[in-house]
C-alpha cells in the first residue's frame, strides 16, 4: 500500500498518514510502534511530554527500516520554550537520531508569551539540520501571524485538534492559504463521532468501519492523521483507507457534525508547564 505524502513549503514532503504515541505507555510503545513499521507505517508523532520518546527510539533502531524511509516527529514542551535547542538535544538522544523529520512547538501559551522566542529557535535548529521542517501545534490565527511577522519562516505545519464535532474549518482554510500543511490531532474526535448515525450509515453503505470513514474525510479534506491504535488489527485497520472515497454527500454529511465540541484544552487558555 502507498500513502499519499503532502509538499510542505519547505520543500519536504510528509506521509499524509502515520501513528500517534500520545497517551501510550513506554512499556507498550516499542513493540506497538515495531508493529506499526511492520505493517509499512512510516510515520511516527511523539512529543517529549509524552514520555515515550526513548521507546520510539527503540523501536526504530530495532526495525531495520531505513533511517531516510522514516518522518519523525516531536515536540517542544511548554516550559522548555526558552531553552529549545537543549531541549530538542534531549529528544535527539532519547530518540537515538541525529536528526528530526518535524519539530514543533507543542503549545502558544500565550500567558508566558515565550513561542516567538521558541520559534525563532527553531529557525536556527533547523538551519543547524537538527530537524528538517519546523511548525507549530495548537496555534490559532493570531499566533500564527506573529510568529510570522516577528520571523522569517513560515510553519510548515500546524497540528491542531479536529474531528467531525470540531472540524475547524475557518482555522484549516486560515492554514492552507498560507501554505501551512494542517495536521488533525484527535482525529476520531471522542466516541459520540463514531457513533453518530451519519457516520455508522455512511460505513454501513461502503462496508466500512466508522473510523476508516473519519480517517478517510480527513484524507479527502487535504489533513494529516496519525490516529492511535490498541492493536495490530486496528492499526491495518486504520491505516486501510486509501481504496475508497467519500463522495460530496457524504462529506457535507460529516461537515454537518460540527459542534464546536473540543476533546482537549483551549490554545488560548492552556498553560500548563
Amino acid at each position: 500500500m502507498t500513502i499519499p505524502t503532502i509538499d510542505l513549503n519547505d520543500g519536504n514532503t510528509i506521509p499524509q498518514f502515520g501513528l500517534g504515541v500520545f497517551l501510550m505507555p513506554p512499556e507498550v510503545t516499542k513493540q506497538h510502534v515495531l508493529t506499526a513499521l511492520e505493517l509499512g507505517y512510516r510515520h511516527i508523532d511523539t512529543a517529549a511530554i509524552y514520555g515515550n520518546e526513548q521507546a520510539v527510539g527503540e523501536a526504530i533502531a530495532e526495525s531495520g527500516v531505513p533511517r531516510d524511509e522514516l518522518f519523525v516527529t516531536t515536540k517542544l514542551w511548554n516550559d522548555r520554550q526558552t531553552d529549545a535547542p537543549a531541549a530538542l538535544h534531549e529528544s535527539l538522544e532519547k530518540l537515538g537520531l541525529d536528526h528530526v523529520d518535524l519539530y514543533l512547538i507543542h503549545w502558544p501559551t500565550p500567558k508566558f508569551d515565550t513561542y516567538v522566542e521558541a520559534w525563532l529557535a527553531l529557525e536556527q535548529l533547523k538551519g543547524e539540520g537538527l530537524a528538517r521542517s519546523i511548525g507549530v501545534s495548537n496555534f490559532h490565527q493570531q499566533h500564527l501571524s506573529r510568529a510570522i511577522a516577528e520571523s522569517s519562516t513560515v510553519p510548515a505545519v500546524n497540528q491542531i485538534e479536529v474531528h467531525p464535532s470540531l472540524p475547524q474549518f475557518e482555522l484549516v482554510e486560515f492554514c492552507q492559504n498560507l501554505d501551512v500543511a494542517v495536521e488533525a490531532w484527535s482525529p476520531l474526535g471522542r466516541t459520540a463521532d463514531l457513533d453518530a448515525p451519519a457516520v455508522v450509515q455512511i460505513a454501513s453503505a461502503l462496508g466500512r468501519t466508522p473510523a476508516q470513514v473519519i480517517l478517510r474525510w480527513h484524507i479527502q479534506r487535504g489533513l494529516i492523521v496519525f490516529p492511535k491504535a490498541s492493536s495490530r488489527e486496528r492499526l491495518a485497520e486504520n491505516m486501510n483507507i486509501f481504496d475508497f472515497e467519500l463522495d460530496d454527500h457524504a462529506m457535507q454529511a460529516l461537515n454537518d457534525l460540527d459542534m464546536g465540541h473540543r476533546v482537549g484544552p483551549d490554545p488560548e487558555t492552556f498553560d500548563r508547564h
